[in-house]
């Protein structure tokens, strides 16, 4: 593959370069799942805002440049080098903004983007049910039709951010009486509206990324309805090829995150008994490198006009194995030590964010739609395999 940059997307590089240079908080941000990191880094959204950085791609109208996908590319390998704060509204801004940008009204578009562009509603994701997890066709919360509202009763668990988040956007069951796929809609929900219960859910570092959300007669405006009742089964595809393809986790969270594993590598060469370490590095760095190259390729055809097939879900699979490879390697280098919280020993802040990393990544597989059930999209419909 021949990756070259034109003129004009070097000088947009640059551009983002100097902004991050100047606007990039000089310390780490506390975590946006503590209610003092989340309005910290809802600070930060509005700050990238203010200089039309919130999400590159919208159009300008909705507080974005109008950027393609390769600059959007650019934009996230000159944001992660500059150790930028992670996006504590990334279930609004790479997922549903995009689904909104295709199915959403102008009214819909003109009321939720730009507020989601300026970090004034941060989104939860409400998908998962206690008996609807991977298999979402499975999803039982009702939204029944009363006149000109939705009256939704029902649970959602595993939602994320939902426990400071403003809004939620999710499935439920328009039509009562039907089964899987059928009679599902995408509805665009409130947490502050009556009769909503949120209840966190600890991750395994304590702190509350998750929660619960219960639904007690809500209503809510038919207005909130995204595309036609009955049709969320296909919206909701499309978003979630958003999340497993490009938006949700581009290429240069896993080079920055393969760079420092190099780094840590060379820090402590001399302590590295198992040789299986330095191909476990090596294997990083070049995954990594070999997903930003695909995703570039994937880019220039969306460009061209394609779209994102079931081909998403290779791209899940590789990202979320790859994210658990780096760490698992940095725990081996770091051994011990790598068991320290950075803010509980002031002599391990070398130990940065491996951690917490570590941690994070043991969901990846599991979020997106679990690897296994993936594995199953892409033997049936890129393979042609029978179902079992």
């Amino acid at each position: 593959m021949d990756l070259r940059y034109t003129d004009e997307q070097q000088r947009f590089r640059l551009e983002v370069r100097e902004w991050l240079e100047a606007h990039v908080p000089s310390a780490p941000l506390p975590s946006f799942d503590t209610e003092q990191g989340f309005e910290a880094h809802r600070q930060w959204e509005r700050s990238l805002a203010a200089g039309n950085w919130g999400m590159v791609t919208w159009p300008e109208a909705y507080g974005g440049r109008g950027c393609d996908l390769i600059q959007w590319l650019i934009f996230e390998e000159e944001y992660y080098r500059a150790g930028a704060p992670l996006r504590v509204n990334q279930n609004g801004i790479f997922l549903l903004g995009p689904t909104l940008m295709e199915y959403g009204t102008e009214e819909q578009k003109a009321r939720f983007i730009p507020a989601m562009a300026r970090g004034d509603e941060i989104w939860a994701q409400g998908w998962s049910e206690p008996n609807a997890g991977s298999d979402m066709a499975a999803i039982r919360c009702t939204a029944i039709r009363d006149g000109d509202d939705y009256v939704i009763n029902g649970q959602k668990i595993w939602s994320t951010r939902a426990v400071f988040a403003d809004w939620v956007f999710g499935l439920f069951r328009t039509d009562p009486e039907s089964e899987r796929h059928r009679g599902l809609s995408k509805i665009l929900v409130p947490l502050s509206a009556d009769g909503i219960t949120v209840r966190p859910i600890a991750q395994l570092n304590g702190l509350p990324g998750f929660a619960e959300i219960f639904f007690d007669d809500v209503r809510v405006p038919a207005f909130n309805l995204l595309g036609g009742e009955g049709e969320g089964w296909n919206i909701a595809m499309a978003t979630a090829g958003f999340e497993r393809g490009l938006m949700l986790r581009s290429p240069a969270r896993f080079q920055q995150a393969a760079k420092r594993l190099v780094e840590l590598y060379r820090s402590r060469r001399n302590e590295v008994l198992d040789a299986s370490i330095e191909e476990a590095v090596l294997r990083c760095y070049m995954d990594a490198e070999a997903y930003a190259l695909s995703t570039y390729q994937t880019a220039s055809l969306l460009v061209k006009g394609g779209r994102i097939g079931p081909e998403a879900s290779c791209n899940k699979i590789f990202w979320s194995e790859l994210d658990l490879l780096i760490h698992e390697t940095a725990m081996k280098l770091l051994g011990a030590r790598g068991e320290i919280e950075p803010e509980s020993d002031q002599d391990a802040a070398e130990l940065g964010s491996w951690l917490d990393g570590f941690l994070f990544a043991q969901s990846g597989p599991i979020y997106a739609g679990t690897n296994e059930i993936q594995r199953n999209i892409i033997a049936e419909r890129m393979l042609g395999m029978p179902r079992k």
